[in-house]
């Protein structure tokens, strides 16, 4: 069990995102419980630029494609990007403009703290 604290309130959100205020705890725990169950490891390859390395499951897959999707359409500032490299790795590329650094911080601290609470 790690000392880090996830935070539990939305307040990194920025005011970019379109997602109704009531929905957004409940796609922090669905982001909670993918990052939990999926995230495997991660490289900051820059500022702007996030890679996660996610179970090479076929659920996996589904789930981020799903999230990927929904998260885009409120937060129109994201690129992802998922790729697999061999048959047994996924990744996950995350980008944001230099506006929403803090944005791609939060969600790869966040993602570290679940990962290491596992």
């Amino acid at each position: 069990m790690s000392a880090r604290h996830v935070p539990t309130d939305d307040a990194w959100v920025p005011e970019a995102c379109t997602l109704p205020t009531a929905e957004r705890p409940l796609r922090l725990a669905e982001f909670d419980q993918f990052c939990t169950a999926a995230v495997q490891g991660l490289n900051r390859l820059s500022a702007q630029h996030l890679r996660l390395r996610l179970d090479g499951g076929t659920r996996t897959e589904e789930m981020a494609r799903d999230l990927m999707a929904r998260e885009s359409s409120c937060c129109s500032f994201f690129t992802f990007g998922l790729s697999r490299p061999d048959p047994d790795s996924l990744w996950l590329d995350v980008r944001v403009p230099a506006a929403h650094v803090g944005v791609l911080d939060a969600l790869a601290e966040r993602a570290v703290s679940l990962r290491d609470q596992r």
